[in-house]
């Protein structure tokens, strides 16, 4: 995260899926928009985190890495595994590859 980054705790995250998409939502009453990381499946067990986006009212509040942090919860919990080709899931996931050797798929 960004040195000053102001992170906030009123995010909500809601995830929606359909036969081979995903979507996790973020939305706060602090800024206007929602952000986004989207996932398509590639298995019941494995799915690429192909985009997240976050609008410039949200940016800094640490929104991103909450998103991705919900996607490994989720992951971890479902037993599945994450093909990080979105570069901000790549980047985090790179960073913390010991501690998500067990749910990202290189």
């Amino acid at each position: 995260m960004k040195k000053g980054a102001r992170i906030v705790a009123d995010v909500e995250i809601t995830y929606t899926e359909t036969e081979s998409k995903g979507r996790y939502v973020a939305t706060t009453p602090e800024a206007g928009g929602e952000a986004e990381l989207t996932t398509s499946k590639v298995t019941p067990t494995l799915f690429i985190a192909d985009h997240t986006f976050v609008p410039d009212s949200m940016r800094g509040m640490g929104v991103a890495r909450m998103l991705v942090d919900r996607l490994i919860d989720d992951a971890r919990r479902r037993g599945e595994r994450i093909v990080p080709l979105c570069p901000f899931v790549r980047a985090h996931a790179l960073k913390h590859r010991e501690e998500l050797a067990d749910v990202i798929q290189w």
